[in-house]
């Protein structure tokens, strides 16, 4: 089913939530991740680069697509996500047919998802204590922010006239039609939901895609911040994922520099980076039958 017919889809569902409460099925396959993480090297400004490898089993696995909404207060950071939406579904649509869970975050928006059988199928999971508050935001401590490597106070949109903008209400209302939500897949915009999923899931690896990188995809309950201190291994998916940077403000680079820049920080402070690539394939023989 395309997400453009979910509305009028949904509502053929007899029963949504005898469709919410089937499990996906858990089958072999090991993915490859080869994830990129950096850190400082003697010298001054030197930094040490490096990959290594993770194998992450497909039934513990999970992607989160975090706020790819249907338009933007800011034109350009809109055309960005135009942009990378199709890719992402490609990517998001191989890692689904190998087992990988995929959960759709599009914040402020779950209301147009109510009753279907991938937001209930979140709403369903039983409540679990986590080990540390599950937080509606996880900001920036004033460490990080001293060494954040763009200046982004202003909300980082980088239209020649930004609007001017007060909400909410806010002018995105579902998540980007050009992904495609179906089969086992879940919708929240809730770290708790989330976590309390992945615990009845036996989720415990998490790739992380969507916008913006410097904003929701480190701050949301369910983004970086988040998860690494709830125990999940985390990677950020880096050529899936877009920053709210301006040229016009520190260190004065290019828009796609800024986002690099902001990738960088995460593997330096938070967790590694992958490309998508690495989604979309298993280690050859691991999907064999077990017997």
């Amino acid at each position: 089913m395309l997400l453009g017919s979910l509305a009028s889809g949904a509502a053929q569902i007899a029963d949504p939530d005898s469709e919410a409460a089937l499990r996906r099925p858990k089958v072999p396959g090991t993915l490859l991740l080869r994830a990129r993480r950096r850190a400082p090297a003697p010298g001054k400004g030197k930094v040490r680069v490096w990959e290594e490898e993770l194998r992450w089993e497909v039934a513990q696995t999970a992607v989160i697509i975090c706020d790819m909404w249907d338009t933007h207060t800011c034109r350009l950071s809109a055309q960005r996500v135009n942009a990378m939406a199709p890719r992402m579904n490609q990517v998001v649509s191989a890692a689904r047919s190998l087992g990988v869970m995929i959960i759709h975050a599009p914040s402020d928006t779950t209301g147009f998802y109510e009753g279907t059988p991938w937001r209930r199928r979140m709403q369903l999971a039983p409540p679990t204590a986590s080990p540390v508050p599950i937080l509606p935001r996880l900001g920036r401590e004033p460490d990080e922010e001293r060494e954040f490597p763009i200046d982004d106070k202003e909300g980082g949109c980088d239209d020649p006239i930004p609007a001017r903008f007060e909400g909410p209400p806010y002018p995105w209302t579902r998540q980007h039609p050009a992904i495609e939500i179906l089969g086992f897949d879940g919708i929240s915009e809730s770290g708790q939901e989330i976590y309390n999923f992945s615990k009845q899931e036996g989720i415990t690896n998490i790739a992380l895609m969507g916008v913006h990188t410097n904003f929701c995809i480190l701050n949301r309950s369910f983004g970086i911040r988040q998860m690494t201190r709830l125990g999940f291994r985390v990677v950020l998916v880096r050529d899936l994922t877009d920053a709210m940077y301006d040229p016009r403000r520190r260190p004065f680079v290019s828009h796609a520099r800024g986002t690099e820049l902001v990738i960088e920080h995460i593997e330096a402070r938070w967790c590694p980076s992958i490309l998508s690539a690495d989604l979309t394939r298993v280690i050859p023989g691991t999907d064999g039958p077990t017997s």
